[in-house]
């Protein structure tokens, strides 16, 4: 008998990952270096950087993050050093793992398990002709692992990275060049995986990267993310048309970081400016999910100190054509605006109505809810929550076991929250993957300490520990929840 919490027959449940955050192995299998390797580890008090040296041999550490991304010299040559220690590089090591992780997946009852395949692995440079054979086979690997559970992979094919040659070659997604070599590596791996991959991401918050960790590009001013957004909303849309002829039954979207935003008061002037400030987001997912830019565009433009961007004549044919089958995006917090505040994407001032994690995100289940509603009225297709989770201090006992409530607290919350847009608002919602199922390093920080899984890896802030898997409360607790197909959730 269904019930208020019950969820779709073919719902799809799951977890969601990153490459560079979870999977390792980077000097293995013939991967080349990525944009995300030269990327230290931090904490709240010292954000993330780069390590680059100038031509005059001065190593300069520019900050990394995509809100505090800063700008980069020209001429630069990343470097490496000793005293920094690199989370890329083994991340919780998923390369040499992936049969146990898969196993606990399926233990929870997972039918879908979002990944991101790495760049570099397949083409190490972005340019090669023909693909690196070892890499293949790894996610050739990956994915029969899964099928071995009736597991479906939902693949993003850039997660905020590309191959370190395109950076540094031609300044990353601020040239047309790149256009052409992803979309030449989405087509090989529509060719190879296509078979066995119905669901398909083209980028990953797309709405929130900038910088030269993200998207390569050495600027970090409005005018050149704009101009790198616009290029690969190109890319996109030549890839999702590309993969409807290569994919008969595929469906391809893209992921937006949309964690919900309120004005600070009814004032008419904090009213109008989270309308503006709500747009920060809309025009992303505007012109991938209809096809065309906004009127607000030009506005938008103007706000972040520049007039125009650069659109070739036929780009517009092709935003059109290639539009999202499905709006996935990422959900963890909600925050307030009103008049005066700086432009953003993500962030925001506190709400005074809502607890926060420890590292200050307010939780706000009912805002998953209303951003679901939001989405769906506006876009008029299906939606798809990709990430959400919280990050928290497990306190881990000799056996590697978390008792952590709070964690099920928090998606006891949201996953009802979810249920009510989908079954009395009536959003139609394709699945669930939640961040992450596995614990792996914080992109916002580098850190360990920030966790997320469900499983507990037994590793710390600087890469040190045995990396064994050992299942949390948690575990248990969602693998209840899905068997029932949210029933347990009443």
């Amino acid at each position: 008998m269904k019930t208020a919490k019950s969820f779709p027959t073919n719902f799809l449940w799951g977890g969601a990952t990153a490459d560079f955050q979870y999977e390792g192995g980077f000097n293995e299998g013939g991967r080349g270096l990525l944009s995300r390797d030269f990327e230290t580890n931090g904490s709240q008090a010292n954000p993330r950087h780069h390590t680059l040296k100038l031509p005059n041999g001065k190593v300069i550490t520019p900050r990394s993050s995509f809100i505090l991304a800063d700008d980069v010299p020209a001429d630069v040559e990343p470097v490496f050093l000793a005293d920094q220690y690199y989370p890329s590089h083994q991340a919780v090591d998923f390369y040499h793992h992936y049969k146990e992780d898969i196993k606990l997946m399926a233990g929870m009852g997972f039918n879908i398990f979002r990944f991101s395949i790495c760049w570099s692995r397949i083409f190490p440079t972005g340019e090669e002709n023909e693909p690196n054979q070892a890499g293949l086979k790894f996610y050739d690997d990956v994915i029969n692992e899964m099928k071995k559970y009736d597991m479906e992979p939902l693949i993003t094919i850039c997660h905020d990275e590309l191959p370190m040659n395109l950076v540094l070659k031609y300044n990353g997604w601020a040239s047309r060049k790149v256009i052409d070599a992803y979309v030449k590596y989405a087509k090989t791996l529509f060719e190879h995986f296509g078979d066995r991959c119905r669901y398909w991401l083209t980028f990953n918050e797309i709405n929130a990267v900038r910088g030269f960790g993200p998207t390569g590009v050495r600027k970090a001013d409005g005018q050149a993310r704009y101009q790198a957004a616009h290029n690969m909303f190109v890319a996109s849309a030549k890839t999702v048309k590309l993969g409807h002829k290569l994919i008969p039954g595929g469906s391809f979207g893209a992921m937006f970081a949309m964690s919900e935003l309120y004005p600070a008061t009814c004032k008419p002037e904090d009213m109008f400016h989270h309308l503006q400030e709500r747009r920060e987001n809309w025009y992303f997912i505007d012109v991938m999910g209809r096809g065309y830019y906004p009127s607000y565009a030009e506005e938008l433009w103007q706000r972040h100190g520049f007039e125009k961007i650069t659109i070739d004549p036929d780009d517009k044919e092709i935003l059109k054509t290639g539009q999202l089958d499905y709006i996935a995006f990422s959900y963890y917090r909600s925050n307030i605006t009103k008049k005066g505040d700086g432009w953003f994407n993500v962030g925001g001032s506190a709400n005074p109505y809502l607890d926060k994690t420890p590292w200050g995100w307010p939780v706000d289940p009912l805002g998953l809810r209303y951003c679901m509603n939001e989405i769906y009225d506006r876009i008029q297709k299906p939606i798809f929550i990709v990430e959400n989770g919280i990050g928290a201090i497990d306190q881990a006992d000799e056996n590697g076991y978390v008792e952590d409530d709070y964690r099920i607290e928090y998606f006891q919350q949201h996953l009802s929250a979810m249920a009510d847009a989908i079954n009395i608002d009536h959003v139609p919602c394709l699945g669930y993957t939640m961040w992450a199922p596995i614990d792996l390093v914080s992109l916002s920080t580098g850190e360990m300490k920030k966790r997320y899984g469900f499983v507990y890896v037994d590793m710390d802030d600087e890469g040190h520990g045995s990396l064994t898997r050992t299942p949390k409360k948690s575990y248990q607790w969602i693998k209840h929840v899905i068997e029932t197909n949210g029933a347990a959730l009443e």
